[in-house]
């Protein structure tokens, strides 16, 4: 013979799983020092030389445009 729960118990049950433990599972982060990530915000930035997917070499000069230039640097996912 099969036990039939009742709908608020495990209404309970799954609300105790889903509200109680993601405190326990979850890893503490330890805070990131923004400001020793790099050049910040108004900084120069340091000369440097990177070549681009065809192999033209980019310089800080050679980007720099009339207003400045804005550098951004994007991980792909499948590095």
């Amino acid at each position: 013979m099969t036990k039939v729960v009742p709908r608020a118990a495990l209404t309970g049950v799954l609300a105790a799983l889903v509200l109680g433990f993601p405190s326990q599972g979850m890893q503490s982060r330890t805070p990131i020092e923004v400001a020793s990530l790099g050049p910040q915000v108004g900084e120069r930035v340091p000369d440097f030389s990177l070549s681009d997917q065809t192999g033209r070499v980019w310089t800080r000069d050679s980007v720099l445009g009339p207003n400045g230039a804005i550098l951004l640097f994007h991980r792909s996912a499948n590095w």
